[in-house]
């Protein structure tokens, strides 16, 4: 991508050198590798309870407590080059997804608040309770801050084959988009609509993320209006989006898939309603909730 990377930063909360992993009574992390969260998360959701909850036995220790565990002045805050790039790339890829929408969502009836992004390592205290990096970036609505632990993009480009800083990019941009969702009032009724037929729950999270990457779309093409795409930029957005289909974890972490659990979308379905967003550039073609096939 051809973006500015001399932005000063501007709504980043950075949690990188704040040393709140959970531990053991020995002490050491507790930490799950990607395919015991993939684990997890899908015996939550067959049966209906929150499997995550069982590395709640030993929370971090609070801030305010003795041995809380926060780096002192003096303490090492070693860190690459190429992370420290990062940072930057996404400092202006928020700043160009915020502006985005700052613009747009008046003709949508809302006025755009600006979200904030929190980088961190391991655990990290959310609005919506404890927040892990092995299960990849998030939104938080409680706070309406996004969520990314950076080595996320290790395994991005590495495990699941999708790497590039349009892939980098799409992410957030799809994160941005569930604050989008939650300023326009989105998030908040299809949640009332979970609980009101709970049988649609799943239906009503797929639409909920395709909706998102639809969004993330929208900005692509903006992007590419710009003239910030470069060669190869729009198929490492596919092939990102591709990547983190319910279909393909599925079946990576577990040999099967079952659709009736599905919560994200399938990879085709992923990368389809990408596409809409970045062809169109109109946030009105994202209305998964009112199409008859997604």
């Amino acid at each position: 991508m051809r973006i500015r990377k001399d932005r000063p930063l501007q709504n980043i909360e950075d949690r990188r050198f704040e040393n709140r992993g959970r531990r053991r009574r020995g002490g050491t992390p507790v930490k799950l590798g990607l395919g015991g969260i993939l684990i997890l998360g899908i015996l939550s959701i067959v049966f209906d309870q929150n499997f995550f909850s069982l590395l709640d036995a030993t929370a971090p220790t609070s801030p305010s407590s003795p041995g809380a565990g926060i780096d002192s002045p003096s303490a090492a805050r070693t860190t690459s080059a190429e992370e420290e790039d990062l940072v930057l790339f996404l400092n202006a890829v928020l700043a160009e997804n915020q502006e985005l929408w700052q613009r747009s969502l008046p003709q949508l009836g809302a006025q755009y608040r600006n979200s904030t992004l929190v980088f961190y390592r391991d655990v990290t205290r959310t609005g919506c309770g404890y927040g892990q990096g092995a299960t990849g970036p998030f939104y938080c609505p409680g706070d309406e801050k996004v969520y990314i632990d950076l080595s996320f993009f290790d395994q991005l480009a590495g495990r699941f084959g999708a790497p590039g800083d349009f892939a980098q990019a799409y992410v957030l941009a799809h994160e941005v988009a569930h604050h989008v969702q939650n300023v326009l009032g989105i998030e908040a009724q299809m949640r009332r609509l979970q609980r009101q037929n709970p049988r649609r729950a799943n239906d009503l999270s797929v639409r909920m993320e395709l909706q998102a990457d639809c969004l993330a779309g929208v900005w692509g093409h903006t992007a590419a209006q710009k003239g910030q795409l470069e060669s190869g930029d729009v198929e490492e957005g596919l092939r990102a989006a591709a990547a983190v289909g319910d279909d393909r974890l599925q079946k990576a972490a577990t040999g099967m898939v079952q659709p009736e659990t599905f919560t994200h979308g399938t990879s085709r379905q992923r990368m389809e309603w990408f596409q809409r967003g970045f062809r169109s550039g109109d946030p009105d073609v994202c209305d998964t909730f009112g199409a008859s096939r997604l």
